[in-house]
């Protein structure tokens, strides 16, 4: 076998490249903020198991948790934390949740939270989403009309509240 394309050296890898940080601010709720804490103390848990390895020929899941270390020690240091409680619920802000009702009057409940935990499925958008830049600023009976792919959609806010802390 010709050693032309084999790359020689001491059998570490080349550090991953990071993974991309958001440009926008790093707006977090108190439970955002936990959560992040939590993942940063598991990778560093998953990293420690890693390196006590009896065999350690496959140093690429070693890689991966340094690698989502250096990420989540970025997010935290670039937080800003934000306690939706200090909200005076009169108009939508970020942490807070927001009862909307559309034409059809389908009504769904939404949570303005940070990027970290943003989870569509659960009804958190982060506050850069179309959405959220919609509805942040908004009262209740005010509508808002939300710019899809899909198409426009108008959405009349029914309510403001300030989402259980553990929800």
């Amino acid at each position: 076998m010709s050693r032309a394309f084999v790359k020689e050296g001491d059998g570490a890898l080349d550090p991953l490249p990071d993974l991309p940080l958001s440009a926008h601010p790093n707006y977090v709720t108190p439970r955002g903020l936990a959560t992040l804490q939590a993942r940063l103390q598991q990778a560093q848990t998953t990293l420690a198991a890693l390196k006590s390895r009896a065999e350690r020929l496959d140093k690429l899941p070693e890689a991966a948790a340094e690698r989502d270390i250096r990420y989540l020690e970025a997010r935290l240091r670039s937080a800003i934390p934000v306690d939706p409680a200090q909200h005076d619920l009169s108009q939508v802000a970020f942490g807070l949740s927001v009862r909307v009702c559309d034409p059809s009057g389908r009504e769904q409940v939404y949570e303005i939270t940070g990027e970290d935990e943003a989870d569509p499925a659960l009804g958190r958008i982060a506050p850069h989403a179309p959405l959220a830049r919609a509805l942040i600023g908004a009262e209740v009976g005010d509508v808002v009309t939300w710019q899809r792919p899909a198409g426009a959609l108008d959405l009349e806010v029914m309510a403001i509240f300030l989402a259980h802390p553990t929800a």
